[in-house]
This record gives structure tokens, sequence and C-alpha cells, in this order.
């Protein structure tokens, strides 16, 4: 998977990230934390300038994570649903 090393360190430094840091991003390359921004553009413009094309981590910190499920089969399923109420 890719950014593996970056999640685990994001999970890792979690408690000390949150707190006041929470709502803003945090910028993370391999095992280490970089820094944290208020704005994704802005941490996502210090990760092209000192990494390059190299992947990095830029993430939002959140105490609780908000699950997200997308299904590629969403937009059959919305199509049988219609034809079923028709």
């Amino acid at each position: 998977m890719a950014l593996e090393k970056e999640l685990e360190t994001y999970k890792n430094n979690l408690p000390e990230l949150k707190g006041e840091n929470e709502g803003r991003f945090v910028l993370i390359k391999g095992d280490q934390v970089i820094d944290v921004f208020s704005s994704y553009d802005d941490a996502l413009k210090a990760g092209y300038t000192q990494f390059g094309l190299a992947p990095f981590l830029v993430k939002r910190i959140q105490a609780v994570e908000q699950a997200q499920f997308i299904s590629r089969f969403a937009n059959s399923c919305i199509q049988a649903r219609r034809a079923d109420s028709m």
C-alpha cells in the first residue's frame, strides 16, 4: 500500500498531534513529522518544495476518523433502484 510508513507515523504521533493542532494539516515524510499547517494548500506546497515528486503525506489531524465508503457499483445500484420504483 502506498504511504504505509507515513500513515503509521501519523498513527503513532496522533496523541501528540491532536489537541491544539486538531483540524490542521500535518506533513509527513517517511517516519518524520515535518510540520503542521493551517491549510491543506500550505502543507502541500511545502511538501512539493521539500520533496519534489517523491511520495509524502498531507493529512488533516483528527482525533476521530470519519469512515468513508465509496463503491464502484454505486451507479448501477442507483439505476437498479430507479428501475424498481417505476
